[in-house]
């Protein structure tokens, strides 16, 4: 059964303060692979992955959303991300880059 495009598949809500910012994140594009992470704590994360250009950007709530974090070869080297979040952010790495 073929779904209705433009339909909205999943909305998130934000459970940020509001000093994080407001996230921005459209999948617009097909190209764009977007994960989402909550963890635990409530701590929400986005990886977003451009397939043409091949670079992959993680926005955290935690960190303010409106600054994106470089994501290389499914590692994010700036940020100290927790176990459950690493591994999340590899697998959305090899789902998005298709490793």
């Amino acid at each position: 059964m073929a779904g209705e495009t433009g339909v909205v598949l999943l909305q998130v809500r934000n459970h940020h303060t509001a000093e994080a910012g407001t996230p921005r994140m459209d999948d617009a594009e097909l190209n764009h692979y977007v994960g989402y992470f909550k963890n635990a704590y409530g701590e929400q994360a986005v990886c977003v992955f451009d397939r043409a250009s091949r670079r992959g950007t993680l926005y955290l709530g935690d960190a303010g959303w409106e600054r994106g974090h470089v994501v290389i070869d499914g590692i994010a080297p700036n940020l100290v991300l927790h176990e459950p979040e690493v591994l999340w952010l590899r697998a959305c790495w090899q789902a998005a880059s298709r490793q």
